[in-house]
């Protein structure tokens, strides 16, 4: 184990009991191997619940995460010494870094991406940008869908944070998504975003924590309305592009 790695995983590993916490389809992730996840993104705590998975299924996690991450010292240290890949994010540059992922996945990682690019307010999926479907056909792995529900009772987006324990999160993971070479990366995109619009209806179907007393219900979504948003209303303005 990578020495750093390990030292997080002891920093974070008591916080598991505090929430409740339930999967399915993660038996299906390959034990060894590259494997590409995208997950949906509903709170900036989401990546601690995707390392979750990563910790059943035996792997280690690498992320395509925002460079101004790297500007906190503490934070940095972590990223670069666990090999998490930056992404500058509204230019092109951004696309360099599809480069050193491909590179991970040749090497057999367990890679995350966000594909949606930010976290969403409505808590419903977001189009999808682009970069997640070239790396697919770069690479030649498949994408692994993921959803998420519950982190966003936890630190949501434009509310107040809600740090507690006791909050059920639900992950799904669903089937993979191959992506052909030359493929339309509009069309790929979308394909793979409709397989974490069903990852993100199969968590909140196996979610059955109600709200509490003098919850208003303002976090529940039913699994009906995750479905995919068009990224080709993004075209003209992929930030991947």
């Amino acid at each position: 184990m990578e020495p750093v790695y390990g030292l997080a995983r002891v920093i974070a590993y008591p916080l598991r009991p505090l929430f409740r916490i339930r999967m399915s389809g993660h038996d299906a992730v390959p034990r060894q191997g590259p494997v590409l996840l995208a997950g949906n993104h509903i709170s900036v705590l989401d990546p601690l619940f995707m390392l979750w998975l990563g910790e059943k299924t035996h792997r280690h996690v690498r992320f395509l995460a925002m460079a101004e991450l790297w500007d906190a010292p503490v934070l940095r240290f972590f990223l670069v010494h666990t090999n998490q890949i930056p992404v500058t994010r509204d230019s092109t540059g951004a696309a360099g870094s599809l480069v050193h992922a491909a590179r991970a996945l040749e090497a057999g990682s367990f890679v995350a991406m966000y594909p949606e690019g930010s976290v969403s307010t409505d808590f419903q999926p977001q189009p999808g940008k682009t970069g997640i479907a070239r790396l697919a056909s770069l690479s030649g792995v498949a994408v692994t869908p993921v959803g998420v529900w519950g982190t966003h009772r936890l630190w949501p987006k434009g509310r107040k944070r809600r740090l507690r324990p006791g909050v059920g999160i639900s992950i799904a993971v669903g089937d993979p998504v191959h992506v052909a070479a030359d493929e339309d990366v509009f069309d790929a995109t979308d394909r793979i975003m409709t397989g974490v619009a069903g990852a993100v209806a199969q968590a909140r179907r196996n979610y059955p924590w109600r709200p509490r007393r003098r919850d208003d219900g303002w976090w529940e979504r039913t699994p009906e309305t995750a479905v995919m948003r068009p990224a080709r209303l993004n075209r003209t303005h992929d930030r991947w592009s």
